[in-house]
């Protein structure tokens, strides 16, 4: 399984259509770098597959990589050019190597379904020749050729894996047993002067993601049959089961929708609706992959018990073509149905004996769950919430293409029973609101909480002669301002798409002719745009669509100085200021991703820990890198710090921000790394964060704001030594703001 977010080790194109497309795990969830599957197009069309393939052929055929940056001075993605080893080297540096091959459970169930398929096929008297499909480090070979195979293929397409393989397989005795072609799947021959000598009889693949297909894992295995495989062949795994449960939650539905909100002004309520047309709209077709051992039972009422979707049973001819499934749900509870939860399990022998699920802990209760992030569950939503009544019978429907799946609800009708399947079209987000804003967004606007922090401090500083402009994209501070009395409305929106939106939503609302949008970039807003009016309360969140990392966002400060002519001198700047916070943590889980192996099953991997070192120490292990940490868990080894502060009531200053200093630990545990997040000080009294929200007990576990990623500063001493028997009493920082670039640069050391 590849990294969210980039192409990765596999022997066929990893990206996943899910992640290629506004809505899903977003394209650089893993780092800084937007790379060619997740731009863009017109803020969400969404790329397909065939697209990001000739991007990616085409931009590595130049000599240098072109890599897309957030530019926190522009709140622009820019294309940024950086040697030609850049783009390897973060591929390898962001990936989820050390997350797999930590994974015991995946690994030691590859490895019994393994000697089982080799055992089935030395006891018919067969010579066991096997493909591996992405092989990454070899692992499956080796384990294959270990199992007593006579030969093993494996194939891998990115070209710095397959030379780690090679020296993998050499290293541990296999170099005679097993060739690793550095190919696509699709692109190898068999035959005396072909890359294969014959077909195989064992076919072994991980080519799978969250979504189970979303890697591109059914027409790799369609062509390796018609092509590279025996008739009747053995395959590890076996099968894939994919599983469903229909749930009520208003949490996850937030996720998708725009909810109400209310706002007690002076003259009485009012309330801000969606328009029909984003209350209708069916969103976009893209898997929501989450922890979702993470989400608390509370957060969601089960309507339906767990059923099975469909089955893919590798071991015969896969068809790839689109289709659809339909299951009989009786509900066990009434309620609104929402949200589809959806995981799968593999079987890797076809007595389905040796099992690999990724069933979430309500369904498979057990102390030892198997922690992984390369595998997670999904979260579908569905078109529409539909009412449901206890007893009384549903079709849940399942479509999918080659790359993602969706689906539908049906009130079940007698009539209907013996009718086929009726195949639904992939949803398509017409109202732009899903293009604007991905599903944390969605989350954020309708947190009451946080809007409720936002209402109060514009009551504080908005007067009934006020001229209020707001830098945000797609926010709702224009209309809470004008619903709290501001004289004139001015919204300044970067996109087409923003500005589609917010008319959308003024329309709704009859604020159409009260609040004005400007489709302007700040540095070009002149007075005309202000109707030759002086801003006296300059607003934002801030949010910026661009932004990557929490300091992305202080591109507000950047349009303020860029508008600083319009404003009257005593201007009122919403938020007047920020802070950089830090914090040292160790993390349950999450450190994994970092962490060298060694050893996996037996096999010598220490070139993949040093090939991942290596590409971190080219750039990635100085840089902080976006994770949302309330799926990640971990507990605070130290009390959070502030340790920059930026005023937004005067101009970006000409020379840099920097500060060194020291943070002391409070508590036992492994410093994996320093935690960073944006505090903005909305009034002198109210302020919101983006990162920690409270430490919850005296073991220093720690409550996340959901709706934000944080930053991520892995320290380099925890790769290269798991376990520190005598902890530091402090860690040292010397951070620096660059004003002329907007980024972050950062250095911590363990004293």
């Amino acid at each position: 399984m590849a990294p969210r977010g980039t192409p990765g080790r596999g022997g066929q194109c990893r990206q996943s259509a899910a992640r290629c497309r506004p809505g899903g795990r977003d394209p650089s969830a893993r780092g800084k770098r937007a790379w060619f599957a997740g731009i863009r197009l017109g803020v969400g069309e969404r790329p397909e597959p065939v697209f990001c393939i000739a991007i990616a052929k085409l931009l590595r055929s130049i000599m240098k990589t072109f890599c897309g940056r957030a530019n926190p001075t522009t709140g622009s993605l820019e294309w940024v050019e950086e040697d030609e080893d850049y783009d390897y080297h973060q591929e390898i540096a962001r990936s989820r190597y050390a997350d797999m091959l930590h994974d015991k459970d995946r690994n030691m169930k590859y490895y019994q379904g393994i000697r089982a398929a080799v055992s089935r096929v030395k006891g018919r008297g067969e010579k066991a020749i096997v493909l591996d499909i992405g092989t990454g480090t070899g692992l499956l070979s080796m384990m294959a050729a270990s199992a007593g195979a006579d030969f093993c293929y494996a194939i891998e397409v990115f070209k710095p894996m397959a030379n780690a393989a090679v020296k993998i397989v050499e290293k541990n005795g296999f170099r005679d047993k097993i060739k690793v072609i550095n190919k696509h799947s699709t692109e190898v021959t068999v035959g005396p002067d072909g890359d294969m000598q014959c077909r195989a009889n064992i076919l072994v693949t991980e080519l799978f993601d969250t979504e189970l297909i979303g890697e591109g894992a059914l027409p790799s295995y369609e062509h390796a049959h018609k092509y590279l495989v025996q008739e009747g062949c053995e395959a590890v795994p076996h099968r894939a089961t994919v599983y469903v449960q229909l749930v009520e939650s208003k949490r996850m539905w937030s996720w998708n929708k725009l909810f109400p909100v209310h706002v007690e002004a002076e003259d009485g309520e009012k309330i801000i609706v969606s328009p029909s047309e984003m209350e209708n709209c069916p969103g976009v077709p893209s898997v929501c992959d989450i922890q979702l051992n993470q989400v608390p039972s509370s957060d969601f009422t089960i309507l339906s018990d767990v059923v099975t979707m469909f089955s893919v049973d590798f071991s015969q001819p896969v068809r790839s073509a689109s289709t659809c499934y339909r299951v009989q749900l009786e509900p066990v509870k009434s309620g609104k149905a929402q949200i589809v939860l959806s995981w799968w399990d593999i079987d890797m022998d076809p007595s389905g004996t040796i099992n690999c699920t990724m069933a979430p802990y309500w369904v498979k209760p057990t102390s030892a769950f198997q922690w992984r992030d390369h595998w997670m569950q999904c979260v579908y939503f569905l078109p529409k919430e539909e009412q449901i009544l206890q007893g009384e019978k549903v079709h849940l429907t399942a479509c999918r293409d080659e790359y993602s799946v969706w689906y539908t609800l049906q009130k079940a009708r007698e009539e209907d029973e013996n009718k086929e399947d009726v195949r639904v079209e992939s949803p398509v987000c017409r109202c732009q609101a899903h293009l604007l804003w991905n599903r944390p967004r969605f989350g954020e606007l309708n947190d009451q909480n946080r809007t409720r922090q936002y209402i109060k401090s514009l009551m504080n500083v908005l007067r009934t002669d006020s001229v209020c402009l707001c830098i945000s994209d797609g926010s709702l501070l224009p209309v809470l301002a004008h619903c709290l009395g501001a004289e004139q409305v001015f919204t300044l929106e970067n996109s087409a798409v923003s500005c589609s939106v917010m008319k959308k939503l003024f329309k709704a609302n009859h604020l159409e002719d009260k609040i004005k949008i400007i489709e302007a970039r700040p540095e070009l807003l002149t007075s005309s745009h202000l109707e030759d009016k002086k801003v006296s309360v300059l607003v934002g969140e801030p949010f910026f669509t661009t932004s990557l990392l929490p300091w992305h966002n202080l591109y507000f400060w950047y349009a303020r100085t860029a508008v600083t002519e319009h404003l009257v001198s005593n201007v009122t700047v919403l938020p007047q200021s920020a802070a950089l916070h830090m914090m040292i943590v160790e993390f349950q889980d999450l450190w994994r991703i970092r962490s060298p192996c060694g050893t996996c099953e037996g096999f010598d991997v220490q070139t993949m820990d040093d090939m991942i070192k290596n590409s971190l120490n080219f750039r990635e292990s100085k840089e902080a890198e976006p994770h949302p940490l309330w799926e990640y868990p971990c507990k605070s080894l130290s009390n959070p710090q502030e340790v920059l502060l930026f005023d937004f009531r005067k101009p970006v200053p000409q020379h840099c921000l920097s500060t060194e200093g020291s943070v002391s630990l409070l508590r036992k545990g492994k410093s994996h790394g320093a935690v960073l997040w944006m505090e903005y000080h909305l009034t002198a009294d109210i302020s919101v964060s983006t990162g920690l929200m409270q430490i919850s007990n005296e073991k220093g576990n720690c409550e996340w704001n959901p709706h934000c990623k944080q930053a991520v500063y892995f320290f380099s001493s925890v790769i290269e030594s798991e376990a520190l028997a005598d902890l530091p009493t402090a860690v040292t920082y010397a951070i620096n703001f660059d004003t002329k670039t907007g980024e972050i640069a950062m250095d911590f050391k363990l004293l």
